[in-house]
């Protein structure tokens, strides 16, 4: 029987309600910590069975019910108050060599570098919070370095792969148009899927072109829309508007499913799934992949690069960087492909 940890909990409150993270990222340190600390207490087989159990169980350190005043929950495997009493004590008195295993074990288990260092990540965040609460005196992580990425560029669409998926919704339909909006939105703004869905009718200034975006952290930036993009949204508003069921809708949101309620994210990715199928793309692609398109393409067209970062809602110009490695890459293969000598 599954308990909730007092100290991982009030972590993962802190991270929601002070540091505002979003709720997919509160899951995914919940069940880091949750193996972190099977670790502690049963050493390699342990940790690997936790990862098995967070993998299966998708609630794991999520956030009840979604809303506003949700509280952060982190189940463990401990059955009393005196072995919840043992893993506070195992987490708040870890040193470095313990943190030091654990890293080892996830790359005898071949995690890969990008996911260790996410885990690596979440125990600094922990151990910050606890030394701000004065639950330990010295923050074990301090002198661990972050293992080294393998620099991968992001896939993108070319021109007319990306004009063939936003032609492929029928726009006739109801569902169609709001596909195709939605598709249309992503590439025109850039926009991160979790933007996307949390749009409002009212975040869309068709006048001035632009859209208001919630992003990470709830900082808010408002994003200019093409107006092919402005001109789907509308359409699928007006046949939204002359729905039948429509007064029974949600009027705020921009994109609602077939039951009139907010899109989640889940279900954007599955309707591009099938368009990716229908126009014979690549089935990998994700919302994200528009993402990159959208700075690629900026950037390939003449955009500066503060600009992109601005429109993408970077915090720092060197995330935003990562696109001039994709461009140089394109210039790369156009010279070989081109020039005599080459």
């Amino acid at each position: 029987m599954s308990q909730e940890h007092p100290l991982v909990t009030d972590f993962l409150n802190y991270l929601r309600f002070e540091r505002h993270f979003s709720p997919h990222t509160g899951k995914c340190y919940a069940a880091d910590l949750y193996q972190f600390g099977q670790f502690l207490l049963g050493g390699p087989d342990a940790a690997a069975q936790a990862s098995v159990q967070t993998r299966k169980s998708p609630s794991v350190g999520g956030y009840g019910g979604g809303g506003s005043t949700a509280v952060a929950t982190a189940p463990v495997s401990t059955q009393n108050a005196g072995q919840l009493q043992l893993l506070r004590e195992k987490l708040l008195g870890a040193d470095a060599n313990q943190i030091r295993s654990f890293l080892s074990f996830l790359h005898e288990r071949e995690y890969s570098k990008a996911t260790s260092a996410r885990k690596l990540a979440t125990l600094r965040s922990f151990y910050k919070f606890c030394l701000r609460r004065n639950f330990v005196t010295q923050n074990p992580v301090a002198t661990i370095r972050t293992p080294k990425q393998e620099k991968r560029l992001p896939k993108f669409l070319d021109v007319t792969q990306m004009q063939k998926l936003l032609s492929t919704p029928d726009d006739s339909t109801l569902l169609g148009a709001r596909d195709r909006a939605m598709l249309e939105t992503l590439y025109s703004t850039g926009v991160r899927v979790s933007e996307l869905v949390a749009l409002n009718i009212s975040d869309v200034d068709a006048p001035g072109q632009c859209l208001r975006i919630r992003g990470k952290g709830r900082k808010e930036r408002i994003a200019p829309i093409g107006p092919t993009a402005l001109i789907a949204i509308r359409k699928y508003v007006d046949m939204r508007s002359r729905d039948p069921r429509n007064a029974t809708f949600d009027q705020q949101p921009l994109f609602v499913n077939k039951h009139g309620q907010r899109l989640s994210t889940r279900s954007v990715r599955r309707k591009l799934d099938k368009y990716l199928i229908m126009c014979g793309l690549d089935p990998s692609i994700s919302p994200h992949t528009i993402r990159h398109t959208f700075a690629t393409h900026m950037l390939n067209n003449g955009a500066d690069l503060r600009s992109v970062q601005e429109l993408l809602g970077h915090q720092s110009i060197s995330t935003t960087q990562v696109y001039t490695h994709v461009t140089t890459a394109q210039l790369k293969r156009d010279y070989d492909n081109s020039h005599p000598r080459s």
